[in-house]
């Protein structure tokens, strides 16, 4: 979800808006479900591509996507929502008679990164709270009070791939020790003072929030459930897209729709070959925002998105 434009849903720019669409190849008369609504940006290019027919699945943690999603619903009864993750789409009954295609646009969005008070982001001071679902789990702030120094190293580095991971989590315990660390800003200058000086464009803090985010909102643990739960309910036929942005995320998608469409390589140890049925067909591979989209959305240069199709499986 990271892609996306202004706070309005009005104005809001979903990512790879046009790829998607054609990734979806949205039918008439299809049942659609997107897992990650955020302000409805590709769910509106959705409805505008279904027929009467046709049904829209929503779902998002976020309680402010979902008002937005209400709204939608109100004037729209293609559209159906629930609260929640997608990671529990399979536990949703409106999704058992199968979907034609499948959304996950990963990460935070830009209107939760764009309010302090929701705690994502180091660039604007708010509360260190940085849950998808406020009302939900632990806060980054109560997570930090508590947390073992080996434990925070060990998520800045898994989660953020942060070379000072145990240089930083030191310091936190270090810090929390003498004042409790409540706001983004104590956090970012903190980790700012002890990492070393580079001349990279990004900010320092940007790795350690990415990963303490990640653990709050357990996302990796969601998209492997996911992406599961999507295999389960897609049709044959059926459309998966899925947006990443960043490697850790990527990396997951790419390895599960190879995991599907390929074989594995084979094994000389082993005394008998094992047949392989491919479950899924890639369809192109991994795709970019072009230029003429960066420059009007920077937030998309990390997106990746990748599309496959779900195979008919003989019994």
């Amino acid at each position: 979800m990271s892609g996306v434009g202004a706070g309005n849903a009005a104005a809001h720019l979903p990512v790879l808006f046009a790829e998607v669409m054609d990734g979806l190849a949205v039918k008439a008369d299809g049942t659609y479900l997107d897992g990650t609504f955020g302000r409805g940006g590709h769910a509106r290019g959705v409805l505008q591509r279904l027929g009467p027919q046709g049904q829209l699945l929503v779902m998002d943690k976020d309680p402010e996507a979902i008002a937005v999603a209400m709204q939608l619903a109100s004037v729209d009864a293609r559209l159906h929502w629930r609260r929640g993750s997608f990671a529990e789409l399979a536990q949703w009954s409106a999704t058992a008679k199968g979907l034609d295609g499948i959304l996950l646009d990963l990460g935070v969005s830009s209107p939760q990164l764009d309010v302090a008070a929701r705690g994502f982001s180091f660039g604007k001071d708010g509360p260190l709270d940085m849950r998808m679902d406020p009302e939900t789990g632990e806060s980054a702030a109560q997570w930090l009070a508590h947390a073992a120094e080996k434990d925070i190293a060990e998520v800045l580095w898994i989660h953020g791939e942060e070379r000072q991971s145990r240089r930083i989590a030191r310091v936190i315990v270090a810090r929390r020790a003498q004042e409790p660390l409540l706001r983004t800003a104590q956090l970012a200058e903190l980790i700012a003072s002890v990492m070393p000086r580079g001349d990279s464009k990004t900010h320092p803090a940007t790795r350690s929030f990415q990963a303490i985010r990640i653990h709050i909102n357990r996302e990796l643990a969601d998209l492997e459930a996911g992406l599961d739960a999507a295999m389960q309910q897609l049709k044959p036929g059926g459309r998966l897209a899925v947006i990443s942005f960043h490697s850790l995320e990527d990396r997951i998608v790419k390895q599960f729709m190879l995991r599907h469409a390929k074989a594995p390589p084979a094994n000389r140890r082993m005394p008998v070959e094992v047949a392989f049925t491919p479950t899924l067909k890639l369809v192109g591979g991994a795709q970019k925002a072009g230029a003429a989209e960066l420059a009007t959305n920077p937030r998309a240069r990390s997106a990746v998105l990748r599309v496959a199709e779900k195979l008919q499986v003989a019994a």
